[in-house]
């Protein structure tokens, strides 16, 4: 074969080639981003639009109609439903698998600002949450202590900044604790003796809480830009706003009001052991790295724990990268075994050094597919590596045909050049074909449709890029290797051990014989054997 036979005669470009492939692979192994899923686009996108205090018939006439009479018109939709509870209305749009969600979403926000002039005033901006994969959560993290839940909530907002800060980190969210509220209580029957109105009161707050752009000021060379800080620093300075004049009597806010200096009304509670705390979920970035976020985050709870007030502790509840670190182990085992396995097995047929020609196959075909992987933006996640662990016992089926036929070649008196050119060449086509016909049964999947053959579509592409590799280094590197290091023995002994002609062979020999001159009962009872095992 023309590429098994320029590779043999250039065997020290082959071995450049080697030692690039085990560079390359190592680097793209530790560097590829390590995720328990794939991160798969969802064709759903939400739309939310909150208007507090409606009841659901309200809500749906004035919020869900008027957005779902734009988002009739979008292309590429399977369906749109919604929901409308009270005080919010949830639009649920489902698109086709094929479509640019990127795209998609540009549409979606162009209809919902179309509509934006036909809702209340007063009700929330609509938002357009897309659905992925990478928005859940890969840790969670609780702070608990008796030191109360405003102070636990301000720990947890100083640490949920320095985990925003983290390379890779989408958001933090915060669950628990109580939020600072300034409530202006306003008494109604004092309103109206007045003669004024909530917003009247609303006006003033609005008016008063700015800071004012003063313009600049020159002197000399330098130039300073002005301001007129408005913004309240302490509430008790909004009972001294002026509502009105009333017959040259000013009415002040504390005339009609009480400010209180309070907390908005509990909406999530977080507890850990019993106790109240407050619980910080981090999310990441698309393709990031979980195994490096999850880390920096430990190292950074380490850092920031002896500065944490006596009693209060942090706890890490839920990390995701320990599966991840499971899994790699666990295909890092794999591979291990395998090697061992392999040699073991080769070595009792075709000697030691041809079980290490056929064993390297296996970390050669696997550092060439990391590389591949890490080049088409892959990650590590579970059905890569349940993938590559598949692909295993399939990576050293063609380095065995290859290498034993090269052996088989030596035994008959061929140097290792000629023996590696003529054993190649004439198993290649078998190989390539046997190799062919394992690619074409799990290529098919590639185009299985929907969200579940997006998911599973890392499979087939993944075994497919790891059953090539095997078969470049089945044609390429096991050849080359044979042809400058391959040995034989010329004790007969050895040389028909080493040929398989073993009692186990032999029995299989005498079996195969018998069955042979007996090819019509071999039939029957082949074929009364299937119908057993169909019944």
């Amino acid at each position: 074969m023309i590429l098994s036979d320029a590779a043999i005669r250039h065997r020290t470009t082959v071995f450049v080639l080697l030692v690039i492939i085990v560079f390359m692979g190592l680097s793209a192994y530790s560097s590829l981003p390590r995720e328990s899923s794939p991160d798969i686009k969802i064709p759903f996108m939400n739309i939310v639009t909150v208007y507090p205090g409606v009841s659901p018939g309200d809500v749906e006439t004035l919020l869900t109609i008027p957005i779902e009479n734009e988002l009739k018109n979008l292309r590429d939709v399977e369906a749109i439903t919604s929901v409308s509870a009270e005080g919010a209305s949830i639009i649920t749009i489902e698109f086709e698998p094929s479509v640019d969600l990127d795209f998609a979403l540009q549409k979606v926000k162009e209809k919902v600002d179309s509509a934006a002039p036909d809702l209340p005033e007063d009700a929330e901006e609509p938002m357009v949450l897309e659905i992925t994969t990478s928005e859940f959560p890969i840790m969670q993290i609780n702070i608990a202590g008796e030191v109360g839940l405003v102070r636990l909530k301000d720990i947890g907002e100083d640490l949920q900044d320095l985990i925003e800060g983290i390379r890779g980190v989408l958001r933090v969210e915060l669950v628990g604790g109580v939020e600072r509220e300034i409530r202006i209580e306003y008494d109604p029957r004092r309103l109206a003796g007045y003669g004024l109105s909530p917003n009247d009161i609303v006006r003033a707050v609005r008016a008063a809480n700015v800071n004012i752009p003063g313009g600049s000021l020159e002197l000399g060379e330098a130039e300073y830009l002005l301001r007129v800080p408005g913004e309240f620093e302490d509430p008790a300075e909004i009972n001294d706003l002026v509502l009105r004049q009333d017959r040259g009597r000013p009415v002040y806010v504390r005339d009609v009001a009480v400010v209180v200096d309070g907390y908005k009304e509990v909406e999530t509670i977080s507890r850990y052991n019993g106790r109240l705390s407050v619980s910080l979920s981090v999310q990441k970035r698309a393709g990031e790295n979980i195994v490096r976020i999850c880390d920096e985050v430990r190292e950074l709870l380490e850092k920031e724990g002896p500065d944490l007030p006596v009693g209060v502790e942090m706890t890490v509840v839920f990390d995701e990268s320990k599966d991840i670190r499971n899994m790699v182990a666990d295909l890092e085992n794999n591979i291990l075994n395998a090697l061992f396995l392999v040699v073991g097995v080769i070595f009792f047929f075709m000697g030691l050094v041809n079980s290490i020609f056929v064993a390297l196959a296996i970390p050669i075909s696997m550092l060439i597919s990391f590389a591949v992987l890490s080049a088409l933006g892959y990650t590590l996640n579970i059905v890569v590596l349940f993938s590559l662990i598949l692909a295993l016992g399939m990576l050293v089926d063609n380095a065995i045909v290859i290498v034993e036929n090269i052996y088989r070649h030596r035994q008959e008196g061929k140097d290792r050049v000629d023996a590696a050119i003529t054993g190649t060449s004439e198993v290649a086509w078998p190989v390539i074909t046997s190799t062919a016909t394992t690619l074409c049964a799990f290529f098919p999947m590639i185009f299985w449709p929907g969200i579940m053959g997006e998911f599973m579509s890392y499979l087939p592409r993944t075994l497919i890029i790891t059953l090539s590799a095997s078969l470049f280094v089945a044609l390429v590197i096991n050849p080359t290797l044979c042809a400058a290091f391959m040995r034989v023995t010329h004790d007969p002994k050895k040389d028909k051990k080493r040929g398989g002609m073993t009692r186990f062979t032999d029995l299989y020999v005498r079996f195969l014989g018998f069955a042979l001159d007996h090819h019509v009962a071999s039939l029957v009872f082949s074929a009364g054997l299937l119908v057993g095992i169909i019944l």
